[in-house]
């Protein structure tokens, strides 16, 4: 499964469409085929998942289990007669990033009518059968949380937020017009990356996926499972959060702001909820990419109301039963480990125990001595190696900032002055022992730090980067990354 090989990170929110937000239309497959060309036999995606207040897909989702609607192509279902070609209106404005604040009513909108015109199919309905695990209370919540204007599940009428069991029934009732929207929705997300992942296998190419480790506050996850995590019994707010404490991104830690879990309660029943997240996620990836891998060992737990991420603590978490009970129920766990930060002998210890590859990030690597374990010579057979990942700037834009004495030792330890680079760093990545090497689409392409997808010490503005045009993934800059590919024996 990890045999020496390359790939290319990018989001399908960031491919360029006519409609404000890369779909899994043409331009997914454009992708697909430019990977093939370039002889790259990895994708990496960022979770899938419905997204909310900023879009993080990592801590602002209404479900870890469903995709985000957003993604649909819209062309897709006027080839099946479901919108008219004359509805496609292109949405003006950016091609570099997304309006959000445009696209989703503008989506939502052709959405509805798109719904408005199916009738439903034995392969909808057995859709929903395969899928109501999750599906059931995901399309509920979210008919409730547009019912109740947005607010957080815990503000909403007191028996529905406790799970009465008439009151859902009744809910369910008076809801089921929007209720049959979320599954609909659901199920041509479903349909339509299915059909893209079967197009991407096809040529030799696996989808990693990526399960963020921390579920948002305002989800199905909390409402229908209030019992896995920490909160109050009375208000059901949370009483602690997460995060991580002061680090390279940011001197006061992250505070991110999502419920912690109540390890205790999902040892008792036997990892269920996370064991059912890793089956679904394996649906539609090949592999999955383990986000803030640490917090299976120890996680950094904040007292509900403080400011910043200082005052926490770190909390055991039961991770080496939680993955062998994992490997019993799936067998072959294909996980690697984001075990980026304050990581500790006893995060290795169970990173290695289940021989999980790990994490390197070049830009990580010459702020320092020849002691920094994110230079190449320190690798292992068994890890990824990035330039930078979606949190990291882009190689230029990196470059742009760093110190003198920084590019100075990079340059020494090369042994060559820098031109280009974001080609010095993938070379360096390829030219790696590391089983795979991953580089950011815009490493490719060679843009600066206006393409940065993520910056953690900000909460506000990211999550929104696209590439403008699939005519920038040239058979010429197919070739250069295949050459170099080739030389370094990862095809």
């Amino acid at each position: 499964m990890f045999q020496r090989s390359s790939g290319i990170l990018l989001q399908p929110t960031s491919l360029p469409s006519k409609f404000g937000i890369g779909d899994l239309g043409q331009s997914a497959y454009e992708f697909v085929d430019f990977l093939a060309k370039s002889g790259q036999s990895l994708w990496q995606i960022l979770p899938l998942a419905p997204t909310g207040y900023e879009h993080s897909p990592y801590t602002m989702n209404f479900s870890v289990f469903a995709g985000n609607p957003l993604l649909i192509s819209l062309e897709q279902l006027a080839e099946e007669g479901l919108l008219k070609s004359d509805e496609l209106v292109p949405l003006e404005g950016s091609v570099e990033k997304v309006e959000f604040d445009r696209v989703i009513p503008y989506k939502t909108k052709l959405l509805q009518l798109a719904f408005n015109r199916f009738a439903p199919t034995p392969e909808f309905d057995q859709f929903c059968q395969q899928q109501a695990a999750w599906l059931d209370d995901f399309a509920l919540f979210m008919a409730l949380l547009e019912a109740n204007d947005g607010k957080n599940w815990n503000q909403w009428d007191r028996s529905i937020a406790q799970r009465d069991l008439q009151a859902m029934r009744n809910a369910q009732d008076a809801l089921k017009p929007a209720i049959q929207f979320q599954q609909f929705l659901q199920f041509k997300f479903f349909q339509q990356w299915m059909k893209l992942r079967e197009y991407t296998n096809s040529k030799n190419i696996q989808l990693i996926g990526d399960i963020s480790i921390y579920v948002c506050f305002n989800s199905v996850d909390v409402w229908a499972h209030p019992e896995i995590f920490k909160l109050d019994p009375e208000t059901f707010e949370p009483t602690f959060i997460a995060g991580v404490p002061p680090d390279y991104f940011s001197a006061t830690g992250q505070l991110w702001g999502n419920p912690v879990y109540d390890w205790d309660q999902l040892q008792s029943s036997q990892y269920e909820w996370w064991i059912q997240r890793f089956q679904t996620t394996l649906q539609y990836v090949d592999i999955v990419r383990v986000d803030h891998f640490r917090g299976f060992q120890a996680y950094w737990q904040v007292p509900a109301g403080e400011e910043t991420a200082i005052n926490g603590e770190w909390i055991e978490a039961p991770g080496a039963d939680f993955f062998e009970t994992l490997g019993q129920r799936l067998g072959q766990l294909p996980i690697l480990a984001e075990d980026l930060g304050i990581i500790t002998p006893e995060v290795e210890e169970l990173r290695d125990r289940f021989n999980f590859p790990g994490m390197k990030i070049l830009m990580f690597a010459f702020s320092d001595d020849a002691s920094n374990t994110h230079l190449p010579h320190h690798y292992v057979h068994n890890s990824v190696v990035y330039p930078g990942t979606h949190d990291n700037d882009t190689a230029i834009g990196w470059w742009n900032t760093i110190s003198q004495s920084e590019k100075d030792r990079l340059a020494a330890y090369v042994g060559y002055p820098i031109e280009e680079i974001h080609w010095t760093l993938n070379r360096m990545a390829l030219a790696s022992v590391a089983n795979w090497a991953i580089v950011a689409l815009q490493d490719v392409l060679g843009l600066d730090g206006s393409a940065r997808m993520n910056d953690p010490s900000q909460n506000a503005g990211n999550w929104r980067w696209r590439y403008r045009s699939s005519e920038l993934l040239t058979d010429e800059l197919a070739e250069k990354l295949r050459s170099l590919t080739m030389l370094y024996g990862r095809i």
